[in-house]
């Protein structure tokens, strides 16, 4: 019978694969970041500084706060098939408007605007730097020829 081999862990810790894996997703947290404010209405960084700590403050509590969001509101999630998300990546962009000061999101539509951006290129981005794909091995086992009791 075929056994099947995980060669990688399916989910991996948010801290797996050290400074250089960190390091990679504050960048494109940060392009996503910039892009959106660059594009959306609404979302405003009154100084190049203010930006970068809202992107740090942003890494952070996705890090952080949103796999205890992820769980807490999973019901909604999958009763809403996936769009609550936006809604809490929204949310988690005001509150890093709260907590930076001179970061600023005008409006909750245009938090569901910026999370929409943040997370269609954070979702590109990912795809092309990190490779988390879960590979399967299929070893075929050597059987060895059947025993046979009664010849007759």
């Amino acid at each position: 019978m075929p056994g099947i081999r995980f060669s990688r862990a399916a989910h991996e810790s948010p801290f797996h694969g050290g400074m250089r894996h960190a390091l990679i997703r504050v960048l494109i947290t940060g392009i996503a970041v910039f892009l959106a404010i660059a594009m959306v209405p609404g979302l405003e960084a009154d100084s190049l500084t203010a930006g970068v700590a809202a992107v740090l403050v942003l890494t952070f509590l996705n890090v952080i706060l949103r796999p205890v969001l992820f769980l807490l509101t999973l019901p909604l999630i999958v009763f809403t098939l996936g769009l609550f998300l936006l809604v809490l990546n929204a949310l988690l962009l005001e509150f890093t408007a709260f907590l930076v000061k001179g970061f600023t999101v005008s409006g909750f539509w245009s938090a569901v605007g910026g999370a929409l951006v943040i997370s269609l290129v954070t979702t590109v981005l990912n795809s092309w730097t990190v490779d988390r794909h879960v590979h399967l091995e299929v070893q075929e086992e050597q059987r060895r020829p059947p025993k046979i009791i009664n010849p007759d």
